[in-house]
């Protein structure tokens, strides 16, 4: 147990034996202590002092002397007003050192069989365009999310909904019939995806032609949108696939073939991947069965023109249509259809979408319905709901063609990333291959930090220069900390320093101590992280960690430091400082250089 939560449980033991009032553990809060006081870590007093019938100050003495009776590691405190600073003992912060030195896992709970199953879904794509840069938060954010559950100890299933059929898929479908003349990605040249993409684009364009001319005829715009030639066309289209048409089908298994392929080298470059792939092509049969279960039981109802909808009136909210009068399905038939496979497939603890925050209404939707069909899991499941992404110019429109494609922008990024560490002269003397992937490591970690480090719920703004800047709160910067502490540990191995066991009456000085409360928080910031769903947490902590590492690096000599047992704590504090650096940036996704 951590100092904070052997504190925490201490003052509660302390509030009822002194004052005998019992209270709940959300009360008692400790924090490191802000830098302009003496001690380490503060206990705020102001709620117990409608227990302790005292003042702030003289309550805080009461604590004091008590937790240093009963805490071995406190060798003393002071009260400012209603806080109680608390001094640790250096050998407290050596024994921490030492643990996190020696503990390859530091900060990660391992799982057994017996650990909660958790499933995350992100990605979940269309198969009419490649992804883009609102897919890469989703698939960053989803990926991170995993990989700090499972620190936390949770096993975990990686999952992804590709949404594969319906009347958009059909539109690219339609596009390339009438204009492709049987242009293929290899007589392209074009990712498969890509040029898909090319075709959704095309279809739209056509499509506002077709509308503005029958307007411009005399009839209504509504009325346009719904008679345009073309969305004629990819309405029958549609229905010739719900009606398994074999040409139909055969074109669809051909393009969406292109689009997996072009999706798996744009996964790969982001270093995301998943466990069990679904498609809504198979799930929304499930769920068109489940929605006429709930018909022929009077969980829902059908319309005149025979669409079935379910009445959440008493639930607050609205009527919602499950399944449209020509019998075709909606997203929410599919997640029905998606939901039940799911747990079918899987003893799952706990569901996670990982959706941008439009879809708010469309998940509490969700959940309601799997409730009323009898799934105990149904109100279970957590949206993971977080804000979009823009870019300075504003926002992106894929049937305008004027989003950012995934492979685009990592390109991009990889060329900002290599003209800035070739000004900079950050790699000067590395062989070309290592340099290149370095170049590669640079930039995505520069793009997985920027977007990740901002809380996943707030709408964030992308700008690609200042990601990748060598100062500040950015990827780069923590990628060269790390490199900066391995170029110490090899001058250390070079001049034949091996590594001694510290000395636990070593007296630790402010600055080292500093640093060891930072490595103490690691393991709470993680459970943090895991129970907020936030890979910012984790994100910001590793900066706070390498902005104090640095400022000690500046300050103080590691190497020349002429105290052998000074010397020797300063490098396992700097090898710690690494390894956790090392451990918070996989947890985003991010690799780390050796060298820069």
């Amino acid at each position: 147990m951590t100092i904070d939560l052997i504190i925490r449980d201490k003052v509660l033991e302390a509030v009822e034996k002194l004052y005998e009032q019992k209270m709940p553990v959300e009360s008692v809060q400790v924090q490191i202590t802000r830098k302009e006081f003496e001690g380490d870590l503060t206990v705020i007093v102001f709620p117990f002092l409608r227990f302790s019938k005292k003042s702030p100050e003289q309550t805080a003495e009461d604590l004091g002397n008590y937790l240093l009776q009963n805490i071995n590691e406190i060798d003393k405190f002071n009260v400012v007003k209603g806080f109680l600073n608390l001094g640790i003992s250096s050998s407290y912060w050596l024994s921490v050192l030492n643990n996190a030195y020696a503990n390859p896992d530091f900060g990660f709970k391992k799982a057994s069989d017996e650990s909660p199953l958790v499933m995350v879904e992100y990605s979940s794509p269309n198969t009419n365009k490649p992804l883009h840069l609102g897919h890469i938060r989703n698939n960053l954010l989803g990926y991170s999310l995993c990989e700090i559950l499972k620190a936390n100890g949770n096993r975990v299933v990686k999952t992804n909904i590709v949404n594969d059929r319906g009347i958009h898929i059909c539109k690219s479908m339609l596009a390339w019939q009438q204009w492709g003349n049987g242009e293929t990605p290899e007589s392209s040249g074009m990712k498969g995806d890509h040029l898909v993409g090319k075709y959704y684009v095309l279809f739209d364009k056509e499509y506002k032609k077709e509308i503005a001319g029958l307007v411009a005829s005399g009839m209504g715009n509504d009325d346009a949108e719904q008679n345009a030639p073309s969305i004629v066309a990819a309405r029958e289209l549609l229905r010739k696939w719900e009606n398994k048409d074999p040409e139909t089908i055969g074109l669809w298994k051909t393009m969406n073939g292109w689009v997996y392929k072009g999706f798996d080298v744009t996964y790969k470059k982001m270093g995301v991947d998943f466990d069990k792939i679904y498609y809504e092509s198979e799930t929304y049969i499930i769920g068109r069965d489940e929605v006429m279960r709930g018909l022929n039981e009077g969980i829902f109802y059908q319309k005149e023109d025979g669409s079935v909808w379910a009445d959440l009136t008493a639930d607050g909210l609205d009527h919602k249509i499950l399944l449209r009068s020509d019998g075709t399905s909606v997203y929410m038939t599919q997640d029905i259809g998606t939901a039940k496979e799911r747990f079918n497939d899987y003893t799952i603890d706990k569901m996670i979408y990982v959706v941008g925050n439009e879809q708010n209404y469309h998940f509490q939707v969700l959940s309601i319905l799997l409730d009323k069909l009898g799934f105990e899991w149904g109100k279970g499941l957590h949206h993971f709901s977080y804000g979009m992404v823009e870019l300075p110019n504003g926002k992106m429109k894929s049937r305008e063609g004027t989003v950012v494609d995934a492979d685009d922008l990592i390109e991009e990024m990889v060329h900002v990333a290599r003209k800035t560490s070739e000004e900079l002269g950050k790699l000067e003397g590395l062989p070309e291959h290592e340099a290149e992937e370095t170049f590669r490591l640079i930039a995505l970690g520069a793009l997985k930090y920027f977007i990740l480090k901002v809380d996943p719920k707030k709408n964030m703004l992308f700008n690609p220069e200042e990601s990748i800047d060598f100062n500040g709160n950015t990827g780069p910067f923590i990628q060269y900390t790390y490199a900066r502490i391995q170029s110490v540990l090899r001058k250390a191995a070079e001049q034949g320093i091996v590594l001694q066991p510290l000395d636990m009456n070593l007296d630790v000085a402010a600055k080292e101590q500093e640093l060891i409360k930072k490595v103490v928080l690691f393991e709470s910031v993680v459970e943090e992280a895991g129970n907020l769903y936030s890979p910012a947490l984790i994100a910001n902590y590793v900066y706070d960690l390498v902005k104090e590492f640095n400022q000690f690096y500046h300050d103080f000599s590691i190497l020349k430091e002429e105290n052998d047992q000074v010397r020797n704590l300063r490098l396992a504090l700097a090898e710690t400082i690494a390894k956790i650096i090392r451990s918070g940036m996989k947890l985003l996704g991010i690799g780390v250089v050796e060298r820069m």
